[in-house]
């Protein structure tokens, strides 16, 4: 049941998360005792799956296995877990499903799980670190004479770009997201590029991929007619990044996930900028 605290906030005790950001979230934010129940895709971090019973997929949840857990917040993310939570709310159970898709909205989502927890001080703190980690790679950006061309491909088949916070990863990296202008379309089917022709005649300096839980395949992806042409492709740019580490919207993009993408580009910006 939830704790009034004397400032009239609620705090919830008994929490399932059906996904895995805001597991993530309450372990850094040393509150990992009130999980009662995560998701089978949880690997952040580690010990947590080991540690808490797993109830749900992203898009199916053990619905009887979590009103047993007698959860006073269920916890989710994105509008195609609408199901899930329809199912939970009919059993009564207080439901949470945010559909962050900025780095601010990633962020005060994560502040407003902090308060749900008597920790909205630390969630904040926890915000600063990255904030502060931006700014300390736009200070050695500010540098570079020019910012590569990136394509993230975030499925193969349709071909399918970054979502809206990893568009703005690349760019507050460094990079040049060169289909940055459909970060403002949420849903991945308004995100699909038709003609994979296309991102040939861009020429991106450097691609990263990262195919939603599927194992980047180089063969793959240059098999496509004319991709070995990218430049990319000729100077070996071009790298996975787990989806467990980039498209999560938690504290693994902001920390781990803009890390690696940083790394890579400072790395291209060395050879080639």
């Amino acid at each position: 049941m939830f704790t009034l605290n004397p400032d009239m906030s609620f705090e919830a005790e008994r929490i399932v998360c059906l996904t895995e950001e805001p597991t993530e979230t309450l372990y850094l934010l040393g509150e990992e005792e009130r999980i009662v129940g995560v998701s089978g895709f949880t690997v952040r971090p580690k010990r947590a799956r080991k540690e808490k019973p797993t109830v749900s997929t992203f898009l199916e949840a053990k619905t009887d296995e979590i009103v047993k857990l007698k959860p006073d917040l269920v916890v989710g993310f994105s509008d195609l877990q609408a199901n899930i939570a329809q199912a939970l709310i009919k059993e009564g159970l207080n439901v949470w499903i945010t559909n962050q898709r900025s780095i601010a909205e990633i962020m005060s989502t994560m502040v407003q799980l902090g308060s749900m927890v008597g920790k909205r001080e630390a969630a904040i703190e926890l915000v600063r670190t990255y904030q502060k980690q931006f700014e300390s790679a736009r200070t050695e950006i500010q540098k570079w004479e020019r910012k590569p061309k990136v394509y993230f491909e975030e499925w193969y088949d349709p071909l399918i770009t970054g979502i809206r916070w990893v568009s703005e990863l690349i760019e507050m990296a460094g990079g040049n997201d060169l289909y940055g202008h459909f970060k403002t379309h949420s849903l991945a089917k308004d995100r699909i590029i038709a003609n994979p022709q296309e991102v040939v005649d861009l020429n991106p300096d450097l691609i990263l991929a990262s195919w939603c839980g599927k194992m980047f395949k180089e063969k793959k992806m240059f098999e496509r007619p004319n991709w070995q042409e990218i430049t990319a492709y000729q100077n070996k740019q071009f790298f996975e990044i787990h989806s467990s580490i980039i498209l999560q919207p938690g504290p693994a993009a902001l920390g781990d996930g803009f890390d690696l993408i940083f790394k890579h580009l400072k790395n291209w910006q060395a050879k080639y900028g």
